[in-house]
């Protein structure tokens, strides 16, 4: 049985691969100076790939990608537009070639309780999670979310977002992520469909659907979760997988979260003791 595949993508549904480049070039504000210099070549050469009068080599669309910082999906994406076969499998996480990544990310799940724990995708669709962020969406919702996905739960009235304390405060850090992934990323459909959709939810503040350039993203950020009388206190930290070879990996990440306070610690064990 095949353990891993790369997913082909009609050429014909892609722009030219000029066009990508453009596109890319303008997210990384960058001139053709610019990246001419960081892929070694000439303005003109550069020119003349972006307007279709020069057909580039899979090594020279290695170093422009290299040079604009593509995720790997983007990069297979160019390659096809330029008539090129994709340099990288995606694989399903079962797969045996990621069969080591698999048990991992388990262990690192497992290894934070009684503390939540997520694995999420580019979309930020939670594909796994611990037992104790089961047990805390429980304890302040009384139920399990309607959404599989973060974005939907922090954004949706009828979901996680009526028991956080600081809605506003978080749900406006996240929006500022996901405006920043649809410009640095301007050929992923799916993150704009998604900045578009929990934009439309009742709520929420009519300047938060321009990109908001002035700041940086919050090096902290404390999510306040009403459990009945308490209020859990939880920061969290990211974790990606280093120098991926593998589409899948490149676009997972896993989320902890860490207790602020020690009443949220306590929270925490004790129900995992009711568990």
């Amino acid at each position: 049985m095949e353990s891993s595949r790369v997913r082909q993508t009609d050429p014909a549904a892609l722009a030219p691969v000029g066009t990508l480049l453009r596109e890319w070039r303008a997210a990384r504000r960058a001139s053709q100076l610019d990246l001419a210099l960081s892929a070694g070549i000439s303005t003109r050469h550069l020119s003349c790939i972006e307007t279709g009068k020069a057909q580039p080599g899979r090594e020279l669309l290695a170093r422009l990608a290299d040079a604009l910082d593509m995720p790997l999906r983007e990069r297979n994406a160019l390659l096809l537009a330029a008539g090129y076969a994709p340099a990288y499998p995606e694989s399903a996480l079962h797969a045996v070639s990621l069969a080591r990544i698999d048990q991992a990310i388990d262990a690192i799940l497992a290894q934070q309780e009684p503390y939540p724990a997520f694995l999420i995708n580019r979309q930020w669709d939670v594909l796994r999670e611990n037992a104790a962020a089961v047990r805390v969406n429980r304890a302040v919702l009384g139920r399990d979310s309607a959404h599989r996905n973060i974005m939907r739960q922090f954004f949706d009235p009828a979901d996680l977002r009526s028991a956080i304390a600081n809605w506003e405060e978080v749900a406006g850090e996240l929006v500022h992520h996901l405006h920043d992934r649809v410009a640095a990323a301007p050929t992923d459909a799916s993150a704009r469909a998604l900045l578009d959709e929990v934009l439309a939810y009742p709520g929420v503040p009519a300047h938060w659907r321009l990109r908001d350039l002035s700041r940086a993203p919050s090096p902290l950020l404390t999510t306040q979760l009403r459990s009945g009388e308490v209020v859990l206190r939880f920061f969290s930290t990211i974790t990606t997988f280093a120098m991926p070879r593998d589409v899948t990996l490149d676009e997972l990440h896993i989320e902890c979260c860490f207790p602020v306070d020690e009443d949220t610690a306590a929270h925490c064990r004790a129900l995992a003791r009711a568990d």
